[in-house]
C-alpha cells in the first residue's frame, strides 16, 4: 500500500556503567581484534533491523564517545552511578523521542552475542504491547524487546542496579529460548 511505513524498532545499547569488576567502563573496551564493544553492539542491533540505534553512555562518556560508530545516536545517563535502572530509563526516554513502537535493548558487555539471537527475539516483528526476552537454558538474558506502551511503567518501576525483569515477569513476558545460539553470559572480568 503506497505511503505505509513499516513500524520501527529502536535498538538501545546500555553502556553507562563504571565496569568496576572489569577495572574500566565496558564502553571503553575492545575485542581481541581491536573492535570496540560499542561497535559490536551497534552491528548486532543494525543486523536485526533496528533503526535508530541509541548508545547510552555514562562513566567516562567523553572517552567512550569516539568509539560509537557513525549513525548511532548517543545519550548520556547523567546519574549513571545510580545503576542500570538509570541507564534503562535514559535509553527508553531517548527511544521515546523517536517514532519507534518498541525497543530492543542489549548490553555492551555481550560482545560475542550473535545477531541470530536478536533476530529470534524480534521474531515476526513487534507492536507497542510486545514483551519478549532472550533466555539461555532457561536463564533470562539480553536482548529484551519492550513495546512502547510499557516504557513509562518500566521506567517508573526500575531502581538501582536491577533491570526490568520483575516487570517483565509480572506482565507476561514471552521468553525466547536462545541457548542453542549463545551461552548468554556477559563479560565481567578481563
Amino acid at each position: 500500500m503506497a505511503g505505509t511505513r513499516t513500524p520501527t524498532v529502536a535498538g538501545v545499547i546500555l553502556a553507562a556503567g563504571a565496569g568496576t569488576r572489569m577495572g574500566s567502563p565496558k564502553a571503553l573496551l575492545r575485542t581481541t581484534d581491536d573492535e570496540p564493544w560499542l561497535a559490536r553492539a551497534a552491528t548486532l542491533l543494525r543486523a536485526a533491523g533496528c533503526d535508530p540505534v541509541i548508545a547510552v553512555l555514562g562513566a567516562r562518556a567523553s572517552e567512550a564517545l569516539p568509539l560509537v560508530p557513525p549513525g548511532v545516536a548517543t545519550v548520556v545517563a547523567e546519574r549513571w552511578a545510580d545503576g542500570m535502572a538509570e541507564s534503562l530509563r535514559t535509553g527508553l526516554a531517548a527511544a521515546g523521542a523517536t517514532e519507534a513502537i518498541a525497543a530492543l535493548i542489549t548490553l555492551v558487555d555481550l560482545p560475542d552475542l550473535p545477531p541470530a539471537v536478536a533476530l529470534r527475539v524480534l521474531g515476526e516483528g513487534a507492536d507497542a504491547s510486545t514483551l519478549r526476552q532472550a533466555v539461555f537454558g532457561g536463564h533470562p538474558g539480553h536482548p529484551v524487546l519492550i513495546g512502547r506502551s510499557h516504557w513509562a511503567a518500566v521506567s517508573a518501576g526500575v531502581s538501582g542496579d536491577r533491570g526490568a525483569r520483575s516487570y517483565l515477569v509480572t506482565h507476561g513476558v514471552t521468553e525466547v529460548e536462545c541457548g542453542d545460539l549463545y551461552d548468554g553470559r556477559d563479560v565481567n572480568r578481563r
